[in-house]
């Protein structure tokens, strides 16, 4: 999910670095100095509260926190918090839709009509033209629901359940995007709802269930959640915070069910963290659709970026490519990662406020990445 932002106060509160219980000894020559010194840097960025989680060859998993996770109690970022992860979610999806077209049952190219027939029909939209591949790339043309009238008071549907099939029914009362962009690319988390829905259409199972099944229970994740209905967060949950009208609201808790596939999933840093690097490293795709996923199109929105199949990718330095997904929700919860073409480095940042000194904070994490070892 993609939301607006807005600003929350500095609290420089930063937590030792603690190693992750599966990774509970460092190998040798583990050298924390660009951790420690990001972790300054980070305390001066402007957000209630930062859980950081870092993956390196020489130090392992290894999480710590700046600020504090619950303004309320004081309690402090530790590193071990549960958060929403928004659209970090898009690349568990695509890659659950990838392994499907590793098994043969979806093809990338067979068009959305051929698995949900008569469903996108319109004098705007016609599921006949529109493919697998241009959803998972956002290349569809399909508005974001968000964009819906519906949707303009975000607090008047915060208890709300939604199914993904409304929202894209939403979004195909509006009028087409800008097509004048490189390969018509616009961002719509319609496109992720939809492709849920044919990952439920092709296998009986909602995409949750098959998220679960797939990358979840085989990685051995046992902090990351779909939260279905839940409104609340796991404890120990990283509190998440908007200002609205000069004042600071904790909007943790939420009904998500309509974030879907474009967003609903809960996890932690130490899971969002193993799962991008089993993700590539080659351990949940086979080399064909890790391929597959890797081809890119210009993502305008991101200055320098570009989008494959559910990832974000970035060359900073030229030479050094990173992949990821960032994540805003309207809950206030927000997502910074990164993790090299080798899957052997990756840093993840959960963040508790709305906004926050965005600049800075990617800096920060393209910097960390970069002198991890």
């Amino acid at each position: 999910m993609r939301r607006r932002t807005s600003v929350v106060a500095t609290l420089a509160v930063i937590v030792p670095l603690l190693a992750v219980p599966a990774a509970s000894a460092a190998a040798p020559g583990c050298d924390t100095k660009p951790i420690e010194k990001a972790l300054t840097e980070l305390s001066s960025a402007d957000a209630s509260g930062i859980s950081v989680t870092v993956n390196s060859p020489r130090c392992g998993v290894r999480s710590a926190g700046v600020g504090l996770a619950d303004l309320k109690t004081g309690r402090k970022v530790v590193g071990n918090e549960h958060s929403r992860i928004a659209s970090n979610t898009k690349t568990w999806v695509a890659t659950v839709v990838l392994q499907l077209v590793g098994e043969g049952k979806i093809k990338l190219d067979d068009s959305v009509d051929h698995y949900l027939p008569g469903l996108i029909r319109t004098e705007h939209y016609d599921g006949r033209k529109i493919t697998i591949r241009q959803l998972l790339q956002h290349t569809s043309g399909l508005p974001d629901y968000l964009d819906a009238p519906y949707w303009e008071d975000e607090l008047a549907h915060r208890w709300d359940h939604f199914e993904p099939l409304d929202t894209v029914l939403q979004a195909l009362t509006l009028p087409p995007t800008d097509n004048s962009t490189p390969h018509r690319f616009s961002y719509s988390n319609t496109n992720y709802n939809l492709a849920g829905l044919i990952v439920t259409k092709v296998t009986g199972r909602s995409i949750g269930t098959e998220i679960t099944e797939r990358i979840i229970k085989p990685l051995g994740l046992r902090h990351t959640s779909w939260p279905g209905d839940r409104t609340t967060l796991p404890e120990p949950d990283l509190r998440s915070y908007v200002e609205r009208s000069g004042k600071l609201l904790d909007w943790t808790e939420w009904n998500v069910s309509g974030s879907d596939a474009s967003g609903a999933l809960v996890s932690t840093g130490a899971d969002v963290t193993t799962f991008f690097t089993a993700l590539m490293s080659g351990k949940l795709l086979a080399p064909a659709e890790l391929a597959e996923m890797k081809k890119t199109v210009v993502d305008p929105e991101e200055r320098g970026g570009r989008y494959g199949l559910g990832v974000e990718r970035y060359e900073s330095t030229p030479g050094f490519v990173t992949w990821g997904h960032s994540g805003f929700m309207e809950t206030g919860h927000k997502l910074r990662n990164a993790v090299t073409d080798d899957g052997r480095r990756a840093v993840t940042l959960l963040i508790g406020s709305e906004e926050f000194k965005e600049e800075k904070v990617d800096s920060i994490l393209r910097e960390l990445i970069r002198d991890l070892r």
